[in-house]
């Protein structure tokens, strides 16, 4: 062993053990090893700073944008939604939800496939009495599996397919992941549908701050349109349709009001509904119905808008000037250049138009306005406003666009028109342009510590190549599989993936094994297309800790887990994963050259 991989050798082992210690951020520890890398000589000076423009870091952070710009459409709301009434009991709901969760992992990224289904599945948890306990592992572990079938639905498919890039001269193809992630996927859906009696019946949910929030319902006013039709709906179907989780607190008709109306009273366009629930039920409905928040016209001399719009909540101080003001007294659009979208008052029930509504100390509000006045208008107003969270209400969904914009960048790339990194960057900028997400939300959709992580490690993991460290494993692990069945070979290599992957992160883990298992291949004279493929879906397959994969670390508050549920449910899935895995791999990609 020469210093120079001796050193290489070094950086990464202190790098993993700081990742499994856990006591600073996986970004952080990633920045500091690429400083190290490049004081001690193993990172080239010029090659410092490559991660941040590989293609491997502009395809994750694209993938990101476009899923949340897929998610805010509610196209899967949509599809799901006829269905949903007919899920009884964790038998139908948990092999539903897996199986929902893995096909939209295959189109979008796995973790914002999950999040997108993550809240249906609890509201439908909730009214049915089922254990979240026994539904939101599943549904991560399903995410996880789905996203082994195509190049995008994981990190490990990207960055794998960049590895064989560098190795054969051409990387993995859109849906070369797909004979085997697709076998796979079907293997451990039936497993999860089985074997989720293994976690707990319940558990205790420790609460998240949004569902603090949402334990006060708001109160909003939304107007029928004008080509409404008076046959529609009455007020009692309503509530039918938003599954009793609204309330019609009053109805404004012609400037008279009518508070409580009569469940068989019908809407009539231009009606001002005054709804409550909490914020995400009501955008659903107005989304359904058509609806419009009512919002104060603009002066006609005002300028046009031109800053981002946003919505944000805040609480009415006690030294306030809005305590005992209404917005229209306090002129708070021609002023403050705020709309009033909806309130929240402890133990009262509103049925006031909020335009004349007297607010008091304590009073929730949300507010929407040009990005740059919000925060000097909640000063000068005396609002404190809460913890950010995303809130949704009557914003424009454009359901048709995000879903055709996805679609073209997946045909592009498998019919191979286009680079998959030009292909999801100019998706993600279609998403932005045709206004299915705006910038500050899709600068929020980004994970920045992932992203850091990923570019500060292709560096660092190159060391090990590039030092020829990875031969030198790669040397010792052919002397034990000299001799015996290539397919034991291929299954050390994705034992070894599932192994790191817990402790390192995915993406950490196939920069570290990837060119080991490529050098372990042209060692024993094997092909390398199928000890990448086993590399790939090792590092996807996280079942057995709650912070290898963000999927798993989403689903441990609002599923009450502790640490050890996760290999109650993910060991047996890990075993079931590699034996079924290692075979389809031979299988679909022949070992010999």
């Amino acid at each position: 062993m020469t210093l120079q991989q001796a050193l290489a050798f070094g950086l990464v082992g202190a790098t993993i053990v700081g990742f499994v210690w856990g006591r600073w951020r996986y970004d952080a520890i990633a920045l500091v090893a690429l400083a190290v890398g490049v004081a001690i000589g193993v990172v080239p000076a010029e090659s410092a700073f490559d991660g941040f423009k590989n293609d491997i870091t502009v395809i994750i952070a694209c993938a990101l944008i476009v899923s949340a710009a897929f998610a805010k459409s509610g196209v899967a709301e949509a599809v799901l939604r006829p269905i949903i009434p007919h899920l009884k009991g964790p038998g139908s709901q948990i092999p539903f939800f897996a199986a929902a969760v893995a096909l939209l992992s295959m189109v979008t990224k796995n973790v914002g496939a999950l999040a997108i289904l993550m809240p249906i599945a609890l509201q439908v948890a909730r009214r049915t009495g089922t254990p979240a306990s026994r539904l939101l592992m599943p549904m991560s572990f399903a995410a996880l599996l789905g996203g082994t079938v195509t190049l995008v639905g994981t990190s490990p498919n990207i960055i794998v397919s960049q590895v064989r890039q560098e190795v054969l001269g051409h990387p993995f193809a859109m849906y070369d992941y797909a004979p085997v992630g697709l076998g796979v996927t079907a293997a451990g859906l039936v497993f999860l549908a089985l074997a989720y009696r293994l976690l707990p019946a319940s558990r205790p949910v420790a609460e998240t701050m949004d569902s603090a929030l949402a334990a006060k319902p708001y109160v909003i006013q939304a107007v029928a349109p004008d080509d409404w039709d008076p046959a529609r709906t009455t007020i009692g179907k309503l509530r039918r349709i938003a599954s009793g989780d609204i309330e019609v607190t009053g109805l404004i008709r012609k400037g008279r009001r009518k508070a409580s109306p009569h469940a068989n009273l019908r809407v009539l366009p231009g009606d001002i509904l005054l709804l409550e629930g909490e914020h995400d039920v009501l955008d659903d409905l107005i989304g359904r119905m058509k609806f419009r928040l009512a919002r104060p016209e603009p002066a006609a001399d005002a300028p046009p808008e031109r800053a981002e719009r946003r919505i944000v909540e805040a609480v009415v101080g006690s030294e306030s000037s809005l305590v005992g003001q209404s917005a229209r007294s306090a002129e708070l659009k021609s002023l403050h250049g705020l709309d009033l979208l909806a309130v929240s008052r402890s133990g009262w029930r509103l049925a006031s138009a909020l335009a004349t509504l007297r607010l008091r100390s304590g009073d929730m509000l949300v507010l929407e306005g040009p990005e740059t006045v919000v925060p000097g208008a909640l000063k000068a107003l005396g609002l404190l406003p809460l913890a950010e969270r995303q809130v949704r209400l009557g914003g424009i969904r454009r359901a048709l666009w995000p879903a055709l914009i996805l679609a073209a960048a997946m045909v592009l790339v498998a019919f191979q028109v286009a680079p998959v990194a030009i292909a999801f960057f100019g998706a993600a900028l279609a998403m932005v342009l045709v206004d299915a997400i705006k910038m500050r939300e899709a600068y929020a959709a980004l994970d920045g510590p992932l992203l850091v992580l990923i570019a500060a490690l292709i560096p660092v993991s190159d060391a090990i190549r590039a030092t020829g460290g990875a031969d030198l494993i790669a040397g010792g692990l052919a002397e034990a599989f000299r001799g015996r069945p290539p397919i034991l070979a291929l299954a050390g290599v994705m034992a070894l993936a599932m192994a790191a992957t817990p402790f390192l992160n995915n993406a950490a883990t196939v920069l570290i094994v990837a060119p080991v298992g490529a050098s372990l291949a042209r060692l024993l004279g094997l092909a390398p297309d199928p000890f990448l493929m086993a590399v790939a879906l090792g590092a996807a397959c996280d079942f057995l800790t709650p912070v290898g994969h963000q999927c798993n670390t989403l689903v441990m508050a609002p599923g009450g887990y502790r640490f050890a549920d996760y290999p109650r449910l993910g060991a047996p899935l890990t075993l079931m994963v590699l034996i079924v895995g290692t075979g389809l791999i031979a299988l679909v990609w022949p070992l010999a050259r």
